[in-house]
């Protein structure tokens, strides 16, 4: 597996992270598109941000093999990062909404 590879499973997983709040919970739902857009950029905001202690796809690749506690790691931090973008989206747009 390569460094690209990773980042690749790691937004997709960002994505599923973000619909799959939507899917739970409907009042958190920006639709298909925007969820899935909320998914790539709140994975990859939290892996680009968060990732610099140790666990990003560089260091998951580093000895040649796949360090798989870092890539689990990557992976549950990728689809935190989705969830949480969703979240932070909705609460500010029925914020606005209300005013």
């Amino acid at each position: 597996m390569t460094a690209t590879l990773i980042s690749i499973i790691s937004i997709l997983i960002g994505i599923l992270g973000a619909n799959s709040i939507a899917v739970f919970s409907l009042k958190y739902s920006l639709g298909f598109i925007g969820n899935t857009i909320l998914g790539v950029f709140g994975s990859a905001f939290l892996i680009k941000s968060i990732g610099r202690l140790g666990f990003g796809p560089k260091e998951i690749m580093e000895s040649g093999t796949v360090d798989v506690s870092l890539l689990i790691i990557n992976l549950l931090v990728s689809c935190l990062g989705g969830m949480l973008l969703v979240l932070c989206i909705k609460t500010v747009k029925n914020k606005i909404d209300k005013t």
